[in-house]
């Protein structure tokens, strides 16, 4: 079995369309189909059955899929290992959420790196789905995201949450809750979960003209547009402490869990427990 016709196998698994495999992965149909025949071939098993609407996994496919997701991933982390850590003990892929690498990356690195001195550490900074997927295929060994996409390759915990209040630059008549109308607002869309939650609390401001997925967005429009918006508790309070921006009176506070995903084989690890817990616990400090 090669690791091109594990990939093949398993993007098939999704696509369950030759085409469109062929297409994703940049090859010819014909290489795809030869890459399965051999795969099928080496396994002495059919994995995958054609039809007028594309193909379909068989028995032995669906069973060879779970097995096919571990090849995938104890590849990746081959290769990993295989390429050293430069002299440190090990090397932690870290993915972070764009919203927490942007905002203030240097507290959960402090953490890690109190738990494991000698590990060298790569951060990666992106969105929840596609980290999710890295976690899933060995890319990243651990990721700290907003909305966790449950696969079965993939364990989730809850580490708390962040909290979000709104502000507005000082001086510019939006002091007071009962003063923020839609027109002088920016929504921030940062999760599903926070979306929720905005307009369960907010209603009147669900669907403002003005609307960001990231915090830095949000900040640099608060202040070049003078209208109001909600950033997390820590960057507002830097930005009140430095007269950039005063607190609005009666607005409700907002908050975003934080959950770690690592892959499920790690998930009773002793080494990944000890990161876990400190995250936890960096978390408890932020409240």
């Amino acid at each position: 079995m090669q690791p091109d016709q594990i990939d093949t196998f398993l993007d098939l698994c999704e696509t369950l369309s030759f085409n469109r495999t062929a297409e994703r992965l940049s090859v010819t149909q014909s290489t795809v189909s030869g890459r399965i025949a051999a795969l099928e071939r080496a396994l002495g098993v059919m994995l995958l059955r054609r039809s007028r609407a594309g193909c379909e996994l068989t028995t032995e496919g669906l069973r060879f899929a779970p097995h096919a997701r571990g090849l995938r991933h104890a590849m990746t982390e081959a290769r990993a290992a295989a390429r050293g850590a430069g002299g440190n003990a090990m090397t932690i892929r870290l993915g972070l959420q764009n919203d927490l690498a942007a905002n203030d990356p240097a507290r959960w690195v402090t953490r890690m790196r109190a738990q494991l001195p000698q590990a060298a550490i790569y951060i990666e900074a992106d969105n929840s789905a596609q980290m999710c997927r890295d976690v899933q295929t060995g890319v990243l060994d651990l990721a700290l995201m907003f909305t966790p996409y449950p696969t079965p390759d993939l364990h989730f915990e809850s580490l708390g949450e962040l909290r979000y209040c709104m502000v507005a630059p000082p001086g510019v008549g939006l002091g007071a809750f009962s003063q923020i109308t839609a027109e002088r607002y920016v929504m921030g869309n940062l999760s599903p979960a926070f979306e929720r939650t905005h307009a369960a609390l907010l209603p009147h401001l669900a669907m403002p003209p003005l609307a960001a997925g990231h915090s830095t967005t949000i900040k640099g429009l608060i202040q070049a547009l003078d209208v109001a918006g909600y950033l997390e508790e820590g960057i507002a309070r830097d930005m009140i402490e430095a007269g950039h921006a005063e607190p609005v009176s009666g607005a409700p506070i907002l908050t975003q869990p934080i959950h770690a995903a690592l892959h499920f084989r790690n998930r009773h690890r002793a080494v990944w427990r000890r990161l876990i817990v400190a995250l936890r616990d960096q978390m408890g400090t932020l409240q």
